[in-house]
């Protein structure tokens, strides 16, 4: 794997063959990469892997005409090669009005920001064994746990590297170390599993392995007995673990190319309340330590922190430099990308901020209804909002949470469920993704 400094020189050099080759204009990315994992299962080692990998892609343009390919060959010989195939490519492509490298003027100039994301990343096997087997021990403790799918620890570090025809070049390293753990508890077709992860840059923010295990093992064991819950429209709690998969389908809704194409159910939502007042979403990708903190997005752009969401009120889209084009805007540093083919958007570090009541309170009117802390399925539309997963978690009866439930449907539209919103104040930042525990009014149950 290539140093930040190597990775930037290659990046740049195979930019100049590109243009001297004929290209009007070009980027290239280099990405890299090592990790080691351990797996324990049953107080036994089970598999310790080592992956280790470094690519190269380049894009080129030949008018409005575009192309990319790319390598893990990083010899003067493969470069050539490379450089002659994708400005072929590209001579050969169809046009694209929107095609074409971020403004020279939006590029992230000076010094990067400090993120903090990178402690070294190294790890020995043996001590990734020990935090596994640390964590698989603690959860097998719990009483009531009967098995074990096993306890993971890994660690890795990357190096990931931009250079673009505008004279950009440059590059960064993260790191990345995390500790799980999945058991089961119960028996025979009573069985229920359960698990924990988390995972940290810098192996001192890393949570205690043993105490991972323990929170999988206590999870598992509250799982047991479920019942279903019954039929019909009620409130709906979603826990910190699973409430952050509410945020996906509103950034898919807000990406730029899907508001270019006319498939988000909020295409004419700018500007307007989609959230109650009060609610807030943030991306921050300048987080100290953040798990997807970047100094530049997949363009080269600078990056800083966009409030998407303000008030309750949609703020803007998130754009390429192609899809701003096409909307007549400008770019907004959420690019990302692979080492081929054109840059998408996405969010970075993004999370819903906390609101004023304590999860109790949130909870407390609730007469009946399911408090979900899993969900199951991919049942989201994103042309129409429409929303139905698979969900398991505990009934809500009288204001408190009480007996497992599981078989269950949770559905509505995403339009009525975001404005129906209501966050607890308890966000914590373990993910990429994070938000505090949500209420959601009038939603549909599917149980008994």
């Amino acid at each position: 794997m290539l140093s930040v400094s190597q990775a930037e020189s290659h990046a740049a050099d195979l930019v100049a063959l590109a243009r001297k080759a004929g290209a009007d204009a070009a980027d290239a990315l280099y990405v890299g990469g090592a990790s080691t994992q351990v797996q324990m299962r049953l107080g036994a080692l089970e598999d310790v892997e080592r992956s280790e990998g470094e690519e190269i892609g380049l894009r080129a343009f030949v008018g409005r005409r575009s192309a990319s390919a790319s390598t893990s060959d990083l010899t003067p010989q493969s470069f050539a090669a490379l450089v002659e195939r994708v400005v072929a490519m590209a001579r050969e492509a169809p046009e694209d009005p929107w095609a074409g490298l971020a403004p020279e003027d939006r590029l992230m100039r000076g010094e990067p920001p400090v993120l903090d994301i990178d402690d070294g990343g190294a790890a020995e096997p043996a001590g990734l064994k020990v935090r596994a087997l640390e964590a698989e021990d603690a959860a097998r403790a719990v009483a009531g746990v009967t098995n074990s799918e096993g306890a993971g620890a890994s660690a890795g570090r990357s190096i990931a590297a931009l250079a673009t025809s505008a004279g950009f070049a440059r590059g960064y390293a993260g790191s990345s170390h995390g500790v799980s753990a999945s058991v089961l508890a119960g028996t025979g077709a009573g069985m229920q599993r359960d698990y924990a992860h988390h995972s940290a840059r810098h192996i001192g923010d890393l949570d205690d392995a043993a105490a991972i295990g323990r929170q999988a093992g206590e999870r598992a064991v509250a799982r047991l007995d479920p019942a279903r819950p019954r039929s019909g429209a009620m409130p709906v709690v979603y826990d910190p673990r699973v409430s952050a998969g509410l945020l996906g389908p509103l950034m898919g809704a807000i990406n730029g190319a899907a508001i270019a194409r006319k498939t988000s159910f909020l295409l004419d939502a700018l500007g307007q309340p989609v959230f109650a007042p009060g609610v807030r979403v943030v991306d921050d990708p300048l987080r100290a330590r953040g798990l997807r903190s970047r100094p530049f997005d997949g363009e080269g752009l600078a990056t800083g922190e966009t409030v998407i969401i303000d008030d309750g009120v949609l703020t803007g889209w998130l754009m390429t430099a192609a899809a701003a084009r096409q909307l007549g805007l400008a770019p907004t540093g959420h690019a990302v990308r692979g080492v081929g083919g054109p840059p998408g958007a996405s969010s970075t570090n993004l999370h819903m901020a906390a609101g004023a009541v304590s999860p109790a309170d949130l909870i407390a009117d609730i007469a009946y209804g399911v408090y979900v802390n899993e969900l199951i399925g991919m049942g989201v539309n994103g042309v129409t909002g429409d929303y139905s997963r698979g969900a398991s978690g505990f009934l809500i009866e009288n204001g408190r949470i009480t007996r497992p439930i599981a078989e269950m449907t949770v559905a509505g539209n995403l339009k009525d469920m975001f404005r129906q919103l209501v966050p607890a104040d308890d966000l914590e930042f373990r993910y990429a993704v994070n938000a505090p525990t949500l209420r959601i009014e009038g939603m549909t149950v599917a149980g008994a």
